[in-house]
């Protein structure tokens, strides 16, 4: 089944351009946002729930299952972007999509992002995939900010004009060197003893900080 390929392999979502979202809130998130679905499984209209849930990735089988075409996802830039570089959970990324939703940003992945159409990360978008725009690194804007964990002016100072892009790190190696030296660096000052943020704490501070300064 098309369904279960797209549901469990990164591959097939590549190869067709499509991919599968369980549950109603995700499904009504595509709808309110006016995208169709390819395909809608639902349980006891077209299909069986007992088939249904040997589809389904989730503990509770969900009861709707809906195939969309990642081309009908937003793709406009936005002002201001979340570029993410190299993070490899899925939960973290699905986060940060979510996150530049609240905040009006758009979300750039590298290569070697964890897929943001796989299930983990759909679900920790909660519906934002189908408002957010979703670029490539090469479509980022010429001015950056790389949050670094030390060593960069405090984010309350930060010039944070738009458009720009703020770049974020994988979880264990942060940002390359290069990139950080073509960047405005800017650190998020820690009061306690941790010795730095989770990935999706400091995009979220980040962006709350532009927020705040346009409120």
């Amino acid at each position: 089944m098309l369904a279960q390929k797209l549901l469990r392999q990164a591959k097939s979502r590549e190869e067709t351009g499509l991919f599968a979202c369980e549950g109603e809130d995700l499904v009504s998130a595509a709808e309110a946002a006016g995208i169709d679905p390819v395909e809608l499984l639902v349980a006891d209209e077209n299909i069986a729930p007992k088939l249904l849930a040997s589809v389904s990735t989730l503990p509770h089988p969900a009861r709707v299952i809906g195939v969309y075409r990642r081309s009908d996802l937003p793709s406009r830039s936005r002002d201001v972007t979340l570029a993410l570089w190299r993070l490899a959970d899925p939960g973290n990324v699905g986060t940060l999509i979510r996150t530049a939703d609240a905040f009006g940003a758009g979300v750039a992945l590298s290569e070697g992002c964890a897929d943001p159409l796989g299930p983990k990360a759909l679900r920790a978008t909660a519906g934002a995939v189908f408002r957010v725009p979703l670029t490539g690194w090469d479509e980022l804007p010429a001015r950056r900010v790389a949050l670094v964990a030390h060593g960069g002016d405090s984010l309350a100072e930060a010039d944070l004009a738009a458009p720009f892009a703020f770049l974020v790190g994988s979880e264990r190696a942060g940002l390359p060197e290069d990139f950080v030296a073509q960047s405005h660096k800017v650190t998020i000052p820690l009061q306690g003893e941790a010795e730095s943020l989770n990935v999706a704490a400091a995009g979220a501070i980040a962006l709350y900080e532009l927020a705040r300064r346009s409120a």
